[in-house]
């Protein structure tokens, strides 16, 4: 599981790229073909479905490498237990989260499977809804292989 789960995230890291790369790409042919009086409206809306997705993956590869943003002063001025604790209650309240996030996105896409994303036909919108499920279940693989190495008692690769 931890290979499979290390590769993902190598080509989380590729995707993620090639998104933000794209996303910036048709922004500025956008605004070029703008400047040149021959506006291409079709790039902004494309910009932001690889924009969602890229969001998606970024969280789950900050999330991987332990730099999402945490506030923990109070915290560290507990006892190592009271602290594990904590982390513990964090992990499943992050899990539970990710599982509504997973369920309530998946059926969001569902319902808007008709639905052409910004008029432009035979392009669902699901496709960008679909973000939101799949970043959901990426996050809770990793949320419960840090809840795992936390339980083990491997703090270290839990928070990395």
């Amino acid at each position: 599981m931890r290979r499979i789960h290390a590769w993902l995230g190598k080509m989380e890291a590729i995707l993620a790229g090639v998104l933000l790369i794209l996303m910036v790409g048709l922004l500025f042919l956008g605004g070029f073909a703008r400047m040149a009086h021959h506006p291409l409206n079709w790039t902004v809306d494309f910009a932001t479905c690889f924009f969602a997705w890229a969001c998606f993956l970024c969280a789950d590869i900050a999330w991987r490498q332990g730099g999402l943003m945490s506030i923990d002063f109070a915290i560290n001025r507990l006892p190592e237990k009271a602290r594990r604790l904590v982390r513990y209650a964090n992990y499943l309240l992050i899990s539970g989260f990710l599982v509504y996030l997973a369920v309530a996105g998946t059926w969001l896409s569902y319902v808007s499977r008709a639905r052409s994303f910004q008029g432009i036909p035979d392009i669902s919108y699901s496709w960008v809804t679909m973000s939101l499920p799949v970043g959901a279940c990426l996050l809770l693989i990793t949320t419960i292989l840090k809840f795992q190495d936390e339980v083990r008692g491997n703090p270290a690769l839990a928070h990395a």
